[in-house]
C-alpha cells in the first residue's frame, strides 16, 4: 500500500498544478520520484485487476465505453479520466481517487495508455487484460514506423495474464496472439465482410475502397466474438454469437461503431454473466468523449468537434462525414504545439477531395498556411484563413450564423475552442 506521506504530498502537488492551470501529469511525475513502487502498490488493490486499451485511434473512445458499461453492471471502475494516456497521467488519476490511508475504493482499472507507455506500465503492472484497437500509421516524430509499435504492443501482451482482445482485421493486431502468456487467450473482435472495406489496415490505406459484397454472398467472421455486421444512421447492428443485436448509438461516425464492438467483447470477458441486451442497453447510453464527435448548441445551431491527429483518423472522420450534412459549415485548425506532435506532414497523406463540392469555410491555427497549401492541391476551395483560432471560430459563427458546424481540429487546438465554447460563449452540449 502506498505510504500516506507520498499521498499527501501529491494531493498537495495536484492542488497547487491545478491552481496554476498546469497539466494533469505533473503531480504523478512527482509521485514516481518520491515512490517509484506507487503505481503497483495501489493498483494491486483492486479484485477485478486491470484492463490496458491501446492502439492509435480510439483509445478515448474505447475506454469510455468500457469503463460506463462495466459501471452499468455494479462493478466500481477507476480510470484515467483526464485524457493523459501516459504513466505518469495514470498515477495523477490515481493521487485524487485514492484514500489519505492508501485503499483505493474501486473493484476494477480501466485504462487507456499511449502504446510506448503501454509498455512501461506493463513492466510495473501486469494487466489481466489488454484490449489492441489497430496500428495506423502515426506522427512519425512519436514513434516512426509502425512495426515499431506493433512490437510495443506485442510486449504488452506478453505481460497480460488472462485475456488479450485483438482487431481480427488488422495483420499487425492480430498477429500478437502469437505472443500471449501461457495461461492467457486471445479474443477477437471485428467488421463483417460488407463493411470490412471501411476500415482497412495501413497497407490498404492508399488503395480505393473496394465494393461492398451482397448481402446474401457476404460472410461473418466466425473468429470474431463480436462482429460489427451493418448501421443505418446511428442504429447498428452487432454479430454476437450466432445472432444479430442492434441498438441506437448516441457516438457518431462509423470508426466508433468499431471501437463499440471492441467494448463489447471485453466486457463479455469481464462479466460474462451479465446478458447481451444489458450490455447493449447501457451502450446505448454512452456519450462522446471530450473532443471525440463531441457536439454543442449555440443558439440551436450544432457545431461538431472532431480530433484529428493522423491520417487514418481524419481520413475516417472525413469519410464518416461525407453526405451526412450538405448545408454545413467546415473549419480546420491545425496547430503543431509538442502534444499535436510537431511533424505535420502527415496532412499529405490524408485524402481531402470529399471536401470539393462545398469547400473549407475556415482554416486556423499555427499550421493554417500550410493547411492552405494541401487544400489547393486537392482543388478544395477555402473561404477565410485565421491564425488566431479564438477569432477564426467567432468569426464562423458570426459569418454562418445558424448553419450546423463541423471543426476539424488538433488536440491544442480543441482544447482551445472547447475553452471558448464553455468558458465565453456558454455552449450547451447537444443532446
Amino acid at each position: 500500500m502506498p505510504r500516506k506521506h507520498t499521498i499527501a504530498a501529491g494531493k498537495l502537488f495536484r492542488r497547487l498544478a491545478r491552481l496554476r492551470g498546469g497539466g494533469s501529469a505533473l503531480p504523478g511525475l512527482l509521485v514516481e520520484k518520491l515512490e517509484p513502487a506507487f503505481l503497483s502498490e495501489a493498483l494491486s488493490q483492486l479484485p477485478e485487476g486491470v484492463i490496458l486499451v491501446s492502439g492509435t485511434n480510439g483509445k478515448t473512445t474505447t475506454t469510455k465505453m468500457i469503463s460506463e458499461l462495466l459501471a452499468s453492471s455494479g462493478l466500481r471502475v477507476f480510470t484515467n479520466g483526464t485524457g493523459s494516456n501516459f504513466t505518469r497521467g495514470v498515477v495523477s488519476a490515481l493521487i485524487e481517487s485514492i484514500e489519505r490511508d492508501g485503499k483505493l475504493p474501486y473493484d476494477i482499472a480501466m485504462l487507456e495508455l499511449d502504446e510506448a507507455h503501454a509498455v512501461k506500465f506493463a513492466e510495473k503492472v501486469n494487466p489481466r487484460f489488454s484490449v489492441f484497437l489497430n496500428v495506423l500509421r502515426d506522427q512519425l516524430d512519436r514513434f516512426g514506423e509502425i512495426d515499431y509499435t506493433a512490437r510495443l504492443l506485442g510486449e504488452v501482451a506478453k505481460r497480460t495474464s488472462d485475456t488479450v482482445v485483438l482487431n481480427y482485421d488488422d495483420p499487425l493486431i492480430k498477429r500478437l496472439d502469437k505472443q500471449l502468456m501461457p495461461n492467457a487467450s486471445a479474443v477477437y473482435f471485428g467488421a463483417h465482410e460488407n463493411v470490412r472495406h471501411l476500415f482497412p489496415a495501413d497497407d490498404m490505406m492508399r488503395t480505393p475502397a473496394k465494393p461492398t459484397p451482397k448481402a446474401n454472398t457476404a460472410k461473418s467472421n466466425q473468429h470474431t466474438d463480436v462482429e460489427l455486421c451493418g448501421f443505418k444512421d446511428q442504429i447498428v447492428g452487432f454479430r454476437i454469437g450466432s445472432k444479430i443485436y442492434k441498438t441506437e448509438l448516441k457516438l457518431s461516425g462509423f470508426y466508433n461503431f468499431l471501437n463499440a464492438a471492441a467494448a463489447l467483447t471485453i466486457v463479455r470477458q469481464v462479466q460474462p454473466r451479465v446478458g447481451i441486451d444489458t450490455w447493449l442497453k447501457a451502450l446505448s447510453k454512452v456519450e462522446p468523449a471530450f473532443g471525440r464527435g463531441e457536439r454543442v448548441l449555440y443558439h440551436k445551431q450544432p457545431i461538431e468537434f472532431v480530433l484529428v491527429k493522423n491520417p487514418a483518423g481524419f481520413r475516417l472522420a472525413l469519410a464518416s462525414a461525407a453526405g451526412a450534412n450538405n448545408d454545413e459549415a467546415t473549419m480546420i485548425a491545425i496547430n503543431d504545439n509538442f502534444a499535436d506532435g510537431r511533424d505535420m506532414s502527415w496532412l499529405w497523406d490524408v485524402d481531402f477531395t470529399s471536401l470539393k463540392e462545398d469547400g473549407i469555410a475556415m482554416i486556423s491555427g499555427i499550421r493554417a498556411y500550410d493547411m492552405a497549401l494541401r487544400m489547393q492541391y486537392d482543388s478544395v476551395t477555402v473561404g477565410d484563413i485565421e491564425l488566431d483560432v479564438a477569432r477564426a471560430f467567432k468569426t464562423m459563427l458570426t459569418k454562418h450564423s445558424g448553419k450546423p458546424m463541423r471543426i476539424y481540429c488538433t488536440y491544442t487546438a480543441m482544447l482551445q475552442l472547447r475553452r471558448i465554447a464553455e468558458k465565453e460563449l456558454h455552449m450547451k452540449k447537444a443532446i
